[in-house]
């Protein structure tokens, strides 16, 4: 029997650009209010994967399932489940708060209930206070929560962060992560957080370390820790991805 605890299942996909690889053969899933960190440095397959998890591209062979639904055969039903925060920003600057996610949820179709669901959305995201405030005029940590918002307007299973903390000063770091980590704990919402960044995949349930389009080590932070041979998360990450370079220069 298929395990409904899955939230994703992804299964040996693999994604070629011409003679790049960037994604070989990478597997991974996720259950219900886990949050796993997705480590790897630029260039390693993270955004290839999310452009894959978001329907904007298709793999090249493998699987996806979102909710127990085969993604690829119906990415319609997945993507009703999905929620995503970009890298890249994708708010209207010129609309204030609440005209931006009510416009999202006019795109979902969701109408009145749409509507209803703003204000304690913005409450629950501690930008209650800046319902009418235009986008514009943000720091850049309450953007990213204007875009968080966005993201579970449609009561998502799954959420998708992409390096959704470059450009943020620590604190907003900090603010971001443990507000969804919150969503995990209270509301079993599963999410891939995708990050170059160690300290923040040190505060995962699991660590998934890819490289060059490859899984390199899976599981919580001491065992990909042990699995690295390092002292630390951190060390272990750079053992695993940036020896194996010195190793090819030297050879």
């Amino acid at each position: 029997m298929p395990d409904d605890s899955l939230t994703l299942e992804v299964d040996a996909v693999a994604k070629s650009y011409g003679e790049v690889k960037a994604l070989n053969g990478l597997s991974l899933s996720l259950k219900r209010g886990e949050f796993m960190a997705l480590l790897g440095p630029n260039g390693a397959g993270k955004s290839t994967l999310f452009q894959l998890l978001s329907g904007l591209f298709v793999p090249d062979s493998g699987s996806i399932r979102i909710c127990g639904e085969d993604f690829l055969k119906h990415p319609t039903r997945g993507l009703a489940k999905l929620g995503i925060v970009f890298q890249q920003p994708t708010l209207d600057l010129d609309l204030d708060v609440t005209g931006n996610l009510r416009f999202h949820a006019s795109l979902h179709g969701l109408g009145a209930a749409g509507r209803v669901r703003i204000p304690p959305l913005l409450d629950q995201v501690g930008l209650a206070a800046s319902a009418k405030t235009i986008v514009r005029t943000l720091s850049g940590g309450n953007r990213r929560k204007v875009e968080l918002a966005r993201a579970l307007l449609h009561q998502p299973a799954l959420l998708l962060m992409d390096e959704a903390t470059v450009g943020l000063d620590p604190q907003s770091r900090a603010s971001l992560m443990a507000l969804v980590r919150g969503l995990c704990r209270d509301e079993g919402l599963a999410v891939l957080w995708a990050t170059h960044l160690v300290d923040e995949a040190e505060h995962a349930d699991r660590v998934l370390v890819v490289h060059k389009g490859r899984k390199l080590a899976e599981g919580t932070p001491a065992e990909v820790t042990a699995a690295g041979k390092g002292n630390t998360l951190e060390d272990a990450f750079l053992r695993m991805t940036v020896a194996p370079k010195r190793e090819e220069r030297a050879t």
